[in-house]
C-alpha cells in the first residue's frame, strides 16, 4: 500500500462526500485531483526540505569552497553540479554562492556547472518527481540533468568569461539560507524548521498554483487534445515547451504537479520535463540577477549551452521512455 493512500482516502471523502460531487463528474475528478495532490506534495515538500536542511548544516559554503578551489578542471565541475543538488532551495542564497565561488578563486566554468545544477536539479525536484512518477523517471532526470551542468560549464570555461564578469567586488549579501553553520544540535533542528517555513511562505503560492492548473488540465481537457500536438512524435514539442518555459517564474515544487497533469493527459515524459527544466533552469528573473555581474553576451552563452541541453535531454526522455 502506497504511503500516500491515507491523502488519497481523505480527497475521495472531501471531494465525493463532503462537497457532494460525482466520481465520473469533471468537476468531482477535477477536485479530487486538486486535493490529493495538495496534500501529497506538501507532505513531501515538509519532510523533504526539513531532512536536507538539517544534513546542509554540516556542509557550510566555506567548506564548499575550499573542495571545489584549487582541484582539476573535470572534477570541479563534477563536485559543483554535485554541489548544485543540495544547495539551498532559492535563488537569492545561489547567486550569492555564485558570486563567492568566483572571488574564493574557483574556476568559473565550474561554477556555471553550479549555477545550472543548483535551481534545476535540486533536493525538492528529485524527491517530489520520485514520489510522482518513480525511480526510473528521477534518475534519468537527475542523472541527465548534472550532465548538462557539467557540459555547459566545461563549454562556457573554455570560452575563457572572465572577459565578460563585472562588478564582482559589489557581491550580493546572502539571505539566511547562507549563515554560519557551527552550531550544536538544538541550533541544527531549529535551523531546519525556520528553514523549511521559510521556503514553504516562498514556494506554497506556486505549488497551490501548479496544482490547481493541473487540476484544470486533469479534470477538463481533453485526453487526446495535448496528446495531439505535443506527443511524443511531435518533432517540434520539446523546443516549443523549452522557450516557453522560458518566461515564465516557478521552481521546480510549482511546476512538478503541472507536469504530472501534461503527461496523464497523454503530453510525452520528454516534453513535460523539458517544460520543467527551461522553468527551472531558465527563469528570467535568475537572469536579471546575474546581469549585475555578467555582460549579455555571456548571459546569452550561458542560456543557450542550456537550452540546447535541456532540448536534448527532452528528446532522450522521449526516446527512452516513448
Amino acid at each position: 500500500m502506497s504511503i500516500f493512500y491515507p491523502f488519497q482516502l481523505i480527497a475521495d471523502a472531501v471531494s465525493y462526500k463532503l462537497l457532494g460531487l460525482a466520481p465520473a463528474s469533471l468537476a468531482g475528478g477535477a477536485v479530487d485531483f486538486f486535493v490529493f495532490d495538495t496534500l501529497k506534495i506538501f507532505f513531501l515538500l515538509i519532510c523533504i526540505i526539513y531532512g536536507v536542511s538539517y544534513l546542509r548544516t554540516y556542509l557550510p559554503p566555506e567548506k564548499v569552497r575550499s573542495l571545489l578551489a584549487g582541484r582539476g578542471t573535470f572534477f570541479s565541475h563534477v563536485m559543483a553540479a554535485l554541489f548544485g543538488i543540495i544547495t539551498p532551495f532559492c535563488t537569492c542564497s545561489a547567486i550569492p554562492l555564485f558570486l563567492g565561488f568566483v572571488q574564493a578563486g574557483v574556476p568559473l566554468g565550474a561554477t556555471f556547472s553550479f549555477l545550472v545544477a543548483s535551481p534545476m536539479v535540486n533536493e525538492v525536484a528529485l524527491i517530489m518527481l520520485l514520489g510522482l512518477f518513480g525511480i526510473k523517471v528521477a534518475l534519468i532526470y537527475t542523472v541527465s540533468g548534472v550532465i548538462i551542468a557539467i557540459l555547459s560549464g566545461l563549454f562556457v570555461g573554455r570560452l575563457k568569461p572572465e572577459r565578460y564578469i563585472e562588478n564582482i567586488g559589489s557581491a550580493m549579501p546572502a539571505c539566511q539560507c547562507a549563515q554560519d553553520f557551527s552550531m550544536p544540535q538544538s541550533e541544527r533542528t531549529a535551523y531546519a524548521k525556520e528553514y523549511t517555513i521559510d521556503i514553504l511562505k516562498k514556494v506554497w503560492i506556486y505549488v497551490l498554483v501548479g496544482i490547481g492548473l493541473g487540476a484544470w488540465i486533469h479534470g477538463y481537457v481533453p485526453a487526446d487534445f495535448l496528446a495531439r500536438y505535443a506527443g511524443g512524435h511531435s518533432w517540434y514539442a520539446v523546443p516549443a515547451a523549452t522557450l516557453l518555459g522560458v518566461p515564465l517564474y516557478s521552481n521546480a515544487a510549482g511546476v512538478i504537479p503541472l507536469v504530472g497533469a501534461l503527461t496523464q493527459k497523454g503530453v510525452s515524459m520528454g516534453t513535460a520535463l523539458a517544460f520543467m527544466m527551461a522553468v527551472t533552469g531558465l527563469s528570467l528573473p535568475e537572469f536579471l540577477i546575474l546581469r549585475r555581474v555578467m555582460k549579455l553576451r555571456l548571459i546569452l552563452i550561458f542560456a543557450g549551452t542550456v537550452a540546447c541541453g535541456i532540448i536534448f535531454t527532452g528528446y532522450l526522455f522521449n526516446y527512452l521512455l516513448g
